[in-house]
């Protein structure tokens, strides 16, 4: 006889869940904090579907609010992740926090903003982060402090955050990914199916998805980048089914799914 587990088991397949005509993202806002995202390519390469419009903002350290965005990017890098994410999930309304901008870099307290305004004006559920900040740039410890408040209250206000590892791990530690458990840490792995992912608890990352791209310069070069926003797009489905998942809550289905398909193999 099957214990409680096992039937709650049994109902958390890949197949019951992705394969459910309503799991396209519908309803879910997404927020790429990373290099922008040039709005024009993906209408193009997303033509004859039906996706929602992105909108966004160029995030700056000298100002409290973001410039406007008007559908380009700073570098190639936020496009391969936009689209990875609408290619999984085609229905999601996407938001591009630009945090590179006209500057050409980044720093952690451009990212912190980013976020907050994505959680609290632009009201995502999800928010992926493809980028990582090395341990020696959190300096002074106020800054790592700061981060981690900002990991948190996404946490506390039921968004998930996605975070990919650095491309070296596990021999370097890179932020926010290694704040877990607040948020979904994302290792790369290459799987058959973009839809398959792995449960691999390993120096706090916990998570591998797909590390390739579709569209881009360096999209079939494997890099946790592209894994993220993989992940992401996963839960942006099962968000489309069942929207209200707290973030312990997605990790949990994340977690059965993946141990459902290999019981099932």
């Amino acid at each position: 006889m099957k214990d409680v587990f096992e039937e709650v088991c049994s109902l958390l397949t890949p197949d019951r869940l992705f394969r459910d005509p309503r799991a396209t993202g519908q309803g879910v806002s997404v927020c790429v904090i990373d290099s922008g995202v040039e709005r024009a390519l993906l209408e193009e390469k997303f033509q004859g579907q039906e996706i929602n419009q992105i909108q966004g903002g160029i995030f700056t350290s000298d100002r409290p609010e973001p410039l406007p965005y008007e559908g380009r990017r700073s570098t190639p890098h936020g496009t391969t992740v936009a689209d990875i994410i609408l290619t999984l999930a085609p229905r999601v309304q996407l938001y591009s926090a630009d945090v590179f901008g006209p500057q050409g870099s980044c720093e952690v307290e451009v990212v912190i903003k980013a976020i907050y305004w994505a959680i609290d004006v632009w009201k995502c559920k999800v928010v992926n982060l493809s980028l990582g900040v090395p341990e020696q740039r959190l300096q002074p410890v106020h800054r790592r402090q700061q981060f981690l408040r900002a990991i948190e209250g996404a946490y506390y206000k039921d968004v998930l955050v996605f975070a990919a590892a650095h491309n070296d791990h596990p021999f370097t530690r890179s932020y926010p990914a290694a704040f877990a458990p607040p948020l979904i840490s994302v290792d790369k792995g290459l799987f058959n199916d973009p839809l398959q992912f792995m449960y691999q608890l390993r120096d706090q990352i916990e998570f591998q998805a797909h590390g390739r791209g579709y569209l881009g310069p360096f999209a079939q070069e494997p890099a946790t980048s592209w894994a993220a926003p993989h992940l992401a797009g996963i839960a942006a489905r099962i968000l489309s089914l069942k929207p209200d998942l707290k973030p312990f809550e997605m990790k949990t289905i994340l977690y059965w799914l993946f141990h459902s398909s290999n019981r099932s193999r």
